[in-house]
């Protein structure tokens, strides 16, 4: 009698190939950004922030409070590099918030 192979996969490479297979990347890169900006910036942003969207390599935020905005353009660079840190890989590339 035949022995079958094994065919084993760890559901983290199975979960990698079909996100890569159905082209999903861009999809879940918009979804973590938004969780990502949440997360770091805190309560405190996230109060003012109205919408978080990611096109491209360009992540758009809008925020309701003018003086939250100029104070957190100045500081875009890192901002930028603190997200990219948290997501893992250089997802964003520009910061504009509006």
């Amino acid at each position: 009698m035949m022995k079958r192979q094994s065919n084993e996969n760890s559901i983290s490479e199975v979960l990698k190939a079909f996100i890569q297979t159905n082209k999903l990347e861009a999809g879940l890169e918009r979804v973590d950004a938004e969780k990502v900006w949440r997360t770091i910036l805190g309560n405190g942003v996230n109060s003012y922030t109205r919408e978080v969207k990611l096109k491209g390599t360009t992540l758009y935020v809008s925020l309701s409070s003018s003086v939250l905005r100029e104070e957190l353009s100045h500081g875009k660079s890192k901002i930028i590099g603190m997200l990219n840190e948290e997501l893992g890989k250089e997802v964003i590339k520009e910061l504009i918030l509006r």
